[in-house]
């Protein structure tokens, strides 16, 4: 659990669907802003100092092998595909040649919540994704805490 000052941020779980892996974050809706799940994640990923971000989109392209797009695109979120958005939910998508990985923001009336989902398309991609899981598990609480802070 992570506490962004007024909600926790905890890890819960989610049906993995056909991923290999799955893993979510939840923070209550009480007291947050009412932004769409887009802007939560563009505010978690984009409205960082740039050498964070610069860091992030490292790890991602150079360590993962992620392709990313283009980082002005609106179609794009620092680089991942966004497949859809709406009022409630944001999916992006970011593609390696050993795994796949979406990341799907949603918001109700009761939490916003982030599930990321990998795919391995090979076994080098179940060994990336246990090497990068750590750090998912720091980072996407650390990002959306600061985002619910700055925007709050």
């Amino acid at each position: 659990m992570r506490n962004t000052g007024s909600s926790t941020i905890r890890r819960v779980r989610v049906d993995p669907a056909d991923a290999h892996f799955a893993t979510a974050f939840e923070l209550p809706a009480a007291g947050l802003p009412p932004l769409a799940p887009e802007e939560w994640v563009r505010a978690s990923y984009e409205d960082v100092p740039v050498v964070l971000r610069e860091l992030i989109r490292v790890g991602w392209a150079g360590v993962l092998g992620l392709r990313l797009g283009p980082r002005a695109s609106r179609r794009h979120v620092v680089g991942w595909r966004v497949l859809e958005t709406g009022p409630d939910r944001v999916a992006l998508e970011a593609r390696a040649p050993s795994l796949t990985v979406r990341n799907v923001v949603t918001v109700d009336d009761a939490r916003l919540l982030w599930a990321t989902y990998a795919h391995y398309e090979r076994r080098a991609g179940r060994v990336l994704w246990f090497l990068a899981a750590p750090v998912h598990h720091l980072a996407v609480p650390l990002l959306l805490g600061r985002a619910v802070r700055r925007t709050a």
